[in-house]
């Protein structure tokens, strides 16, 4: 693992959206700004832009580049910016990471090619690429359900051999896997969570942080739960915490995720506009769904009787 200087990646790091104008065909800067005002006053560690929860695959190239500027930008020093990577070629990814840099993201999270599985040599040969155009560290985007590379706790850990490659956010639902890479491969890479429904479990085994969509609807739940658990050590208040963000985080799950997060987004009263088509609302008995599940963890008023 390299020591490139960065400001600390710890806590809840929320997987953030991108907000469009109502009809979708435009990135709505001021909605965009608002969120990062909204999710640092409620105490979020850390913005994770342009990943999957922000659809970066619809984003054309300028505004891909302009939304990782305005969050920056938002941000403004006060809690780092983790900007997400994805590209089908090396250079593309090398672009894209040089210009986050470029515009002041303290890291990158970076997604293999997620059309034609990598093998580990082929892997390893692009995360070097990538991670050695730039000075800042890579968190490496474990994502095997899109990209088709899955990989042991070993190989993951060995990547930290790379120099750059500071990070993981393991989004796998492999839970003996992540224990792993926590219980015997401190040493190698940090391995942050980034599947909902395992962050207590992660948390619980020794992650410094979690890459956690949920956290952009629900920030200050999210922000209890993590001092409840990694800071003040109690398990009591966590469990009952959890209890509500285990009910949101796998309504999630068996949704269309973007869609669902959005939908969260417009029933608390912050709406950041539709999901890029293909991709379709959640249906309305859904909705009502999310709706009872958001009332019952407090973030929506009850029901009058």
């Amino acid at each position: 693992m390299s020591s490139r200087t960065t400001k600390e990646l710890r806590g809840i790091l929320a997987a953030v959206t991108t907000p469009f104008t109502e009809d979708g065909s435009a990135v709505d800067e001021a909605a965009l700004l608002h969120q990062v005002d909204r999710l640092v006053t409620a105490g979020i560690h850390g913005l994770v832009p342009t990943g999957s929860t922000g659809e970066f695959t619809t984003l054309s190239a300028d505004e891909y580049r302009r939304v990782i500027e305005l969050y920056v930008k938002g941000a403004d020093g006060r809690v780092p910016v983790v900007a997400g990577i994805g590209a089908l070629s090396t250079q593309g990814a090398i672009d894209l990471a040089q210009h986050a840099e470029n515009v002041g993201a303290d890291a990158i999270m970076l997604v293999p090619p997620f059309y034609d599985p990598l093998d580990f040599a082929a892997l390893k040969e692009f995360l070097s690429a990538v991670a050695g155009s730039i000075k800042i560290p890579v968190m490496y985007y474990n994502l095997p359900g899109i990209t088709g590379v899955r990989l042991t706790a070993a190989e993951l850990a060995e990547l930290g051999g790379i120099e750059g490659i500071d990070y993981i956010k393991n989004t796998s639902d492999d839970a003996i896997a992540l224990a792993e890479l926590l219980a015997v491969h401190t040493g190698s890479i940090k391995a942050f969570n980034g599947w909902d429904t395992l962050t207590f479990f992660g948390i619980a085994s020794g992650a410094e942080a979690s890459v956690w969509g949920t956290a952009g609807v629900v920030p200050e739940l999210a922000v209890e739960f993590w001092e409840a658990l990694a800071e003040q050590k109690d398990l009591v208040r966590a469990r009952e915490l959890w209890k509500h963000l285990w009910a949101i985080s796998d309504f999630l799950e068996s949704v269309n995720y973007v869609a669902g997060i959005k939908a969260g987004l417009e029933l608390i009263g912050q709406p950041v506009g539709p999901a890029r088509l293909p991709i379709q609302p959640l249906p309305v008995e859904e909705r009502e769904r999310f709706a009872g599940i958001l009332r019952e963890a407090g973030v929506l008023p009850a029901v009058a009787a």
